[in-house]
């Protein structure tokens, strides 16, 4: 069995790959050739989304990858602006139409709150949420998804949806990271039966100049980006390292080792990162 093989049952009880790739920010036209390499490396799960302009891509290596449909793991994200039952539905067709698949094995809502919100305003969008959940769960109903979760969504965010609707999120994908670990939002989750996905477990690279994250990387002879992804993955969550580079997205993969409980802890209060150009990220606050 290897690292590939890993996986969890949803709520929903479908299976997810425990280890993903990220494809955000690799354009559209180079992602089907990165898609078709980490399928041929292994991977079995590939996580994008409206948002990142490469849906068609994914679509295309998916298809090109010569693996049978059935044993692949596609998600993407409903767009974070989207909050309207209507203009959600046409957005997940539009998804399909992109990628020329019959159906994604999960679609996620992007972010609680529209990308310029962020940070910027108390605004949670129940009642959007809601509506954007309904059209998941009429999708899956219509046999275009499979599994339906959410990306970003505190405690109140995933409280709505629980109580208000007939469907718990599958899973809540979220910012987690050696120095920024959520933990009470992580345990919150899976208490209700939640799966957690860790996005940018490299900290969007700023990880790999901490000479705290180095020296312990250096302890277990392995590369700080490989430190980061068993992190996330000691800590029972699903992986979504990015890359667009064959050797890089094999490297992420080798995570054969154990980190002991004392660094566990060490690496959990490693003082906080600090992101250089990525701070202008939209999941930040409001730059978009």
């Amino acid at each position: 069995m290897t690292i590939f093989d890993e996986t969890y049952t949803l709520n929903s009880g479908v299976k997810i790959p425990r280890m993903a790739l990220g494809v955000w920010e690799i354009p559209d036209n180079q992602t089907p050739k990165a898609v078709e390499e980490a399928i041929k490396i292994g991977y079995r799960h590939i996580d994008t989304a409206q948002a990142y302009g490469n849906e068609r891509g994914v679509g295309e290596g998916v298809r090109k990858s010569g693996i049978s449909r059935d044993k692949l793991f596609i998600n993407s994200k409903v767009a974070a602006e989207i909050k309207d039952y209507k203009e959600a539905k046409k957005s997940i067709d539009e998804t399909l139409n992109k990628m020329e698949l019959d159906y994604l094995d999960m679609m996620i809502i992007h972010n609680p709150q529209p990308w310029k919100e962020v940070n910027q305003s108390k605004d949670r969008h129940f009642e959007g949420n809601l509506e954007t959940w309904r059209a998941l769960e009429d999708a899956v109903k219509e046999g275009k998804l499979r599994t339906i979760g959410v990306s970003s969504f505190n405690k109140e965010d995933l409280d709505n949806i629980i109580e208000n609707s007939s469907t718990t999120p599958a899973v809540n994908q979220i910012l987690c990271h050696i120095a920024a670990t959520p933990m009470d939002l992580i345990n919150y989750s899976k208490e209700k039966g939640i799966v957690v996905e860790s996005f940018s477990p490299i900290a969007h690279g700023a990880a790999i100049n901490d000479e705290d994250i180095i020296e312990i990387a250096k302890k277990y002879n392995v590369s700080v980006p490989q430190l980061c992804i068993r992190y996330d993955w000691q800590l029972g969550t699903v992986v979504l390292p990015k890359s667009a580079n064959p050797i890089h997205m094999k490297s992420n993969s080798e995570i054969d080792f154990e980190i002991s409980d004392e660094d566990m802890e060490i690496l959990k209060n490693v003082k906080a990162l600090d992101y250089g150009d990525a701070e202008v990220f939209p999941v930040f606050g409001g730059k978009m």
